[in-house]
Parts: C-alpha cells; structure tokens; sequence
C-alpha cells in the first residue's frame, strides 16, 4: 500500500516564472524559447549545408507569424466556432488561451510554400524537411508549458498513480471571503491509510489566512460553508478533486499568532499526465529527426523528414488523445475526438510523402 502511495503527485506550480508578476508565465516563456532554439538549429542547418544564414531571420518571423495565426484560426474553426464568430473581436484575445496545432500545420506548409517560391535556391521540400526537426523540439517545449498551466490534462487513471491537479482548485479558493494570504495543496505523507486503488487519492490544503476581525467560531462556520461549496460545486473541482458530497468538510484549524492555518482533508483524481507523454514524444521525434539528417545530411531524398515528422508527430497526437480529457463539449459523444479526427489527414500526407521520398532513393555521395 505505502508503495502505490508514493506514486502520485499532487501538482499545483504557479504558472508565473517570477510569482508576483504574472504576465510572464512559464507557458510563454517555452513557447518563445522554442523559437529562439530553432532559429540558432536552423543557422546551423544553414552554415553546414551552404545557404544564407540571413535567410533564417525571414524564416523565423514566417513561422512565428504562421504558428499564432494558425493555431489561433485552427482552435476557433475547429473547436468553438460559435464562440469566436459571434464576437470576432475575442479571436484577437490569444492570451486567453486556445490554440490548435493542426491549424497550425496548415498555415505553416502553406506560408513555407509562398516563402520558398519567393526565395531562389530555397526547394520547398528542402525548407519543409529542416522545418520539421525543429518544429518537434518546439512542440516538446510547448507541452511542458500546457503542464506548467495545468492543461490539457488527461482522463482518470483509475489507480492510485498519476497526477492531481490542484490549481483550479487552489484559484477558487482564492475567491473566499475570508482574506487568504497563502494556499498549497500537497500530498499528505500520513493518511496512505485512506488509499483504495482506485484513483481517488488523498490531498490537503493548508490556507493561511489573516485574523482580521474573524472570531475563530465565526471562521470555522464560513470555512465550512465556502471551502465545501468551492470543492464540490465548481465544474473544474468535479473535474480535479474528489471530496464528498454528503459529509461535512474536514478541516481543522490553529491559531499561529498572526493568522489562522486552515488544513483541509479532501481528495483528488489521479490523472494521467499526457501534456508530459507528449512533451517526451515530440523530443524523441526531434532527436530521431535530427540523427537522420546529421548522418545523411546531403543524401536524405527531399521530403522524407517532413513526411517522417507528419508520421510520429500526429500518429503520438492521435494515440495520446485516447488518454486526454476531453477539450469542448461536443466532443462527449464522439468515438473519435476533433485532434484525433484532425491528425488522420496529415499522416496521410506524410505516408505519402515519405513512400515518393523513398522511391527517389538516397542522393548520391558527393564527391
């Protein structure tokens, strides 16, 4: 039993990088970060293989550009159609989250296909096969940032394994009345008594509150009244936590001089953390794409690594979604989700453009 205990975690980071200051927030700090890598990746493609270094500067505002306008116009199309056309003006509204990588990959093999065509010496293929290495890198890092937000998280385990994700919770919480100065949800080390094997594992959560003019009769009165509500009322508790309906909350409280300390007993949901199953997917597709093109650099026939990364990148997509929430609504009753539906076209596409790329055969060895 204490085995199995030790195998979830109980996961709240705050988004922020710097807390205190939030507009800088881990998920956009990776996302730039992934291009500034690229951009170095693809000088080096550029100086090994005697094309314009110059040339990545234009490449690297091409694909930033067709990335955010893709991703964008892929999540309202494809997921909150309504939503976005009934108010145009909130598709502008990127910081509030909702970005679909398949729209994405559109707009990119379309913006690269302009690109190439107005750039002498740049084939299409060629430009899409470098594009591709770095892409997955870029994906492996903007993955780990939908797991510093606490997104796009995955369905039940059903065992006593996985990841709770507490900050929903721990952001409701901050709305109570009372004037809560610190909230942290963690594992608690004594109660691996309580686990069933079943997914429903135990997590506390210590708010530090401010006296005030609370009496402590008082306090315990409203605590029980809100914090139960706000675990058990609110869509994104029913989703993440676990407490019960029909016993009182527990909690216990204790004077600590300055301010109330306020451990609350509940549960959580063990999930499984896809956003991490991806993150090392999209790593494994960079580094095997990567392998690839540094042993045959000038021999790989053009359009193989782009067809390879269409392959792994969407094929992983579409199995992984099997273990995900679901997204949006109308999903609920769809054998196939809208992702997984989206990836079976471009894996198509990169069947295709890997069998052409094999007949064409290895170039030959310069000489």
């Amino acid at each position: 039993m204490l085995e199995s205990f030790l195998s979830y975690v109980v996961w709240d980071p705050n988004p922020a990088v710097f807390p205190g200051f939030e507009r800088l927030r881990w998920y956009s700090l990776l996302f730039a970060l992934g291009f500034i890598i690229s951009q170095q990746v693809m000088v080096y493609f550029f100086r090994k293989e005697g094309q314009k270094e110059e040339l990545v500067d234009k490449l690297t505002i091409i694909m930033v550009l067709a990335t955010i306008i893709g991703a964008r116009l892929g999540h309202v199309l494809f997921y909150e159609p309504e939503k976005y056309l009934s108010n145009p003006l909130a598709i502008l509204k990127v910081w509030e989250g909702g970005l679909a990588s398949h729209g994405a990959a559109v707009v990119i093999l379309f913006s690269l296909w302009v690109y190439s065509k107005r750039t002498p010496g740049q084939n299409y293929l060629w430009v899409l096969d470098r594009i591709a290495i770095v892409t997955a890198m870029t994906g492996a890092l903007i993955r780990f940032g939908n797991l510093m937000n606490s997104e796009i998280g995955g369905q039940d385990t059903g065992t006593d394994s996985g990841f709770v994700y507490a900050l929903d919770a721990e952001e409701i919480l901050q709305s109570l009345k009372v004037p809560v100065e610190s909230i942290e949800a963690y594992k608690p080390e004594d109660r691996s008594g309580e686990l069933q094997g079943n997914g429903i594992v135990p997590v506390n959560i210590d708010l530090k509150i401010t006296k005030g003019s609370y009496a402590l009769e008082d306090l315990e009165s409203t605590l029980q009244r809100d914090i139960k509500y706000a675990l058990t009322q609110f869509n994104s508790s029913k989703q993440y936590l676990a407490e019960p309906l029909e016993t009182p909350l527990d909690f216990t409280i204790s004077d600590k001089g300055d301010h109330y300390l306020t451990t609350v007993r509940t549960f959580g949901r063990a999930k499984y953390p896809t956003q991490i199953y991806e993150s090392i997917s999209y790593l494994l597709i960079f580094l095997g794409l990567f392998a690839i093109w540094y042993k045959y650099t000038y021999r790989t026939p053009e359009g193989l690594l782009v067809g390879l990364f269409m392959i792994f990148v969407f094929g992983t997509r579409f199995f992984w979604e099997f273990f995900k929430e679901t997204q949006v609504d109308f999903e609920k009753d769809m054998s196939l989700n809208m992702g997984q539906l989206l990836s079976i076209p471009l894996v198509v596409f990169g069947v295709i453009l890997v069998i052409l790329a094999l007949k064409r055969g290895l170039k030959p060895i310069k000489s």
